[in-house]
């Protein structure tokens, strides 16, 4: 993730309705977005020119933000519109997309009801989350110090900023332990995600996630499970509790960064990446890219 600035690229955002130079993209230090965390966004990856499942994830954004008590004032199809518009504009097909929505600077206070609402949309090539050579071999995760919020307390369904500030401390953590990232229990002591990824592991030909009931149903993660039902396998949905690790082969995560990461170590736990996970790899490769692409 090192490398050039994000606010020194060059190329094209498109903010509030228009294209603009990707330097001269900028907000107000007084955003009530940045201040109170009123801000709520999308990964998605462009495979081949197209963004997959592109009206899918707009959707969510539009319901985050109705979680968060304001509307985005675009309709799915002008959103879906502008991704590709400036994916187009950056001359890129094969990339990572994120749009993002916030409360402006009209008011500074918790309350903040008549602020204007922003939106904006950035694209740039992101090949890997993950190192490659750590991919390959399987990731090695930490296990986090924080947990996924009791769902009365946070709007567990919605992919909003403030939600992943435990994320960011779990996996700087995680990072400075020599790991990739960190897996997290939920408010149960249960097993619930990664800081930014679903999980998932294999028990005798079987697939099993944790429920989503306290976290983000990703949009990958339900691709995967439907991409494994196809493929004939099992798939349970159920609170898994930590010491269950140990009697399972595999694992892997699911996100729209990580795509499917093969997972080689969970603090003692150790697993095998083997048949499941590979195809399951190769499978979702096959659904993201263009059908006429691959043909």
């Amino acid at each position: 993730m090192s490398g050039e600035p994000f606010d020194k690229r060059d190329g094209w955002i498109w903010m509030d309705g228009a294209l603009v130079p990707w330097q001269d993209a900028k907000l107000h230090v007084l955003s009530h977005g940045l201040h109170y965390a009123s801000c709520v966004f999308e990964g998605e990856r462009a495979y081949g020119g197209t963004i997959f499942k592109s009206s899918e994830h707009s959707e969510r954004l539009r319901l985050s933000a109705e979680m968060l008590d304001f509307t985005i004032p675009y309709s799915i199809a002008e959103i879906d519109a502008a991704k590709r518009l400036t994916l187009e504009k950056n001359n890129l097909v094969d990339a990572y997309v994120r749009p993002v929505a916030w409360r402006g600077s009209e008011m500074m206070g918790v309350s903040a009801q008549h602020n204007k609402i922003h939106l904006a949309i950035g694209v740039w090539e992101w090949p890997s989350y993950f190192d490659p050579e750590q991919r390959q071999k399987g990731l090695r995760l930490d296990l986090a110090e924080f947990r996924r919020p009791d769902p009365a307390t946070i709007p567990c369904k919605a992919k909003a900023s403030g939600l992943y500030m435990i994320c960011t401390i779990s996996k700087h953590k995680a990072e400075r332990r020599g790991y990739a990232d960190a897996m997290m229990l939920d408010y149960r002591g249960l097993v619930a995600e990664c800081t930014g990824a679903n999980i998932f592991f294999v028990k005798d030909g079987v697939i099993h996630t944790p429920k989503p009931d306290c976290f983000l149903d990703g949009i990958t993660r339900r691709t995967v499970i439907d991409l494994a039902k196809r493929h004939g396998y099992e798939v349970v949905e159920r609170h898994i509790k930590p010491e269950e690790l140990a009697g399972f082969s595999e694992c892997f995560i699911t996100g729209t960064a990580a795509e499917v990461t093969p997972v080689g170590e969970i603090a003692e736990w150790k697993f095998t990446p083997s048949g499941i996970t590979h195809q399951l790899m190769d499978a979702y490769t096959a659904e993201t890219r263009p059908k006429q692409a691959a043909a």
